[in-house]
């Protein structure tokens, strides 16, 4: 995944930086870093975000939202 994508992924999907490096338990620097080429991204967060598009974690902009993804 490019930078390019993961921020056109997360503008689309309706996350914030910050809302985006919460559900991923990474820091917020993280996610910014991984949108300035400055750090790497892994090469697995696809699948993570192709797994919050399937279970149907809401965006940041829903009214006190929380992510609804299932444990298990």
């Amino acid at each position: 995944m490019t930078p390019a994508a993961l921020k056109k992924w997360r503008s689309k999907n309706g996350y914030s930086q910050g809302r985006l490096a919460k559900v991923l338990s990474v820091d917020v620097m993280t996610v910014s870093r991984w949108e300035r080429s400055v750090g790497r991204i892994p090469p697995f967060l696809h699948l993570a975000l192709e797994c919050m598009e399937m279970k149907g974690g809401e965006p940041a902009h829903a009214k006190g939202s929380k992510t609804k993804m299932k444990r298990r």
